[in-house]
């Protein structure tokens, strides 16, 4: 592109101009689906970040709460894509992804609609990003947008595969080869994008993080958590969290997770299901039971369907 040169810094290959004062180009991404106050909150928080190189693009899955106009009002520097339908968390950010990429950012930072980030929070994301140049994701510290002085995820948790669950992080941790960061808030480097590729549309919402944090260390990238940030997350902005909608959503990403990750498939499915099944018919959540046979009935009408992951 006119006007840009590559920069080496500390081992990351960086799209520079005079405008970004040598500062990585970073795009925000937030998928928005009727949440126009949290989106509008967020924005207000991403307008005052201390960080001049930063993109914001608010991808809308067919939003009816008007909040494609309130958010061009409001924030006529925002780029607006409108999907013109529900595609999901990871589909909505694959948009928001490539737009990013396409306008020449340095690193993409995903970021829930449901969160509030400080001030400092992209200028902190960026230095840990350039002080660990070997890794493939930058987490970010999470509290309780209810309850500030309380960690949700220190950047995010651990998995156990073979059985398809996952914990969240509660304190500093050495990360290792089956840790995840939460997308509700990372930084993704450009050339991990263009590597290992963008998130798996197998999942409408829920276990993207995990699926592509495994995908990240399995090319030979680490991860990294930015110790100093402080971002707050409503969490479940878009669904009531255990409800049987999420049940039936997570239960089909949870499938394909392990289809893609787990060393017995054959074993591991079956498990999580019955496990799944087993908790909600103890707590009587008969709801539930059939949001799980759902998103069992959904994945199995899915086979030998080819998703996207790649740019």
């Amino acid at each position: 592109m006119k006007g840009m040169r590559p920069v080496e810094d500390n081992g990351r290959a960086l799209l520079m101009t005079e405008s970004n004062a040598l500062k990585p180009v970073v795009g925000c991404v937030l998928v928005n689906w009727n949440g126009r106050a949290d989106t509008m909150a967020c924005l207000e928080s991403l307008m005052l970040q201390q960080y001049a190189s930063l993109r914001v693009v608010v991808v809308d899955n067919g939003s009816a709460d008007g909040s494609v106009g309130a958010i061009r009002t409001a924030f006529p520097q925002v780029t607006v894509l409108e999907a013109g339908k529900n595609l999901g968390f990871t589909a909505g950010s694959n948009l928001g992804i490539e737009c990013a990429v396409k306008n020449g950012a340095d690193f993409v930072w995903l970021l829930n609609n449901d969160t509030v980030a400080p001030p400092d929070t992209c200028g902190k994301l960026v230095a840990k990003a350039m002080l660990e140049p070997k890794a493939g994701l930058i987490g970010s510290v999470l509290y309780y947008m209810h309850d500030p002085g309380r960690v949700q995820a220190w950047g995010g948790g651990d998995i156990t595969v073979w059985m398809g669950r996952s914990t969240h992080f509660s304190g500093t941790v050495a990360l290792g080869p089956t840790s995840y960061l939460t997308f509700a808030s990372v930084l993704i480097p450009r050339e991990v994008l263009l590597r290992v590729g963008i998130l798996y549309e197998g999942s409408f919402m829920y276990w993207d993080d995990s699926d592509y944090a495994l995908r990240v260390t399995k090319a030979g990238y680490g991860l990294a958590v930015a110790e100093d940030t402080a971002i707050l997350h409503k969490e479940g902005g878009s669904a009531t969290r255990r409800s049987p909608v999420v049940d039936r959503y997570s239960t089909t990403a949870g499938l394909h997770f392990l289809r893609r990750h787990a060393a017995a498939p054959w074993f591991s499915m079956p498990l999580f299901v019955a496990l799944k099944l087993g908790n909600r018919v103890v707590r009587l959540e008969g709801e539930n039971v059939r949001g799980v046979w759902l998103g069992v009935r959904d994945y199995w009408a899915q086979r030998g369907k080819v998703f996207r992951e790649r740019l």
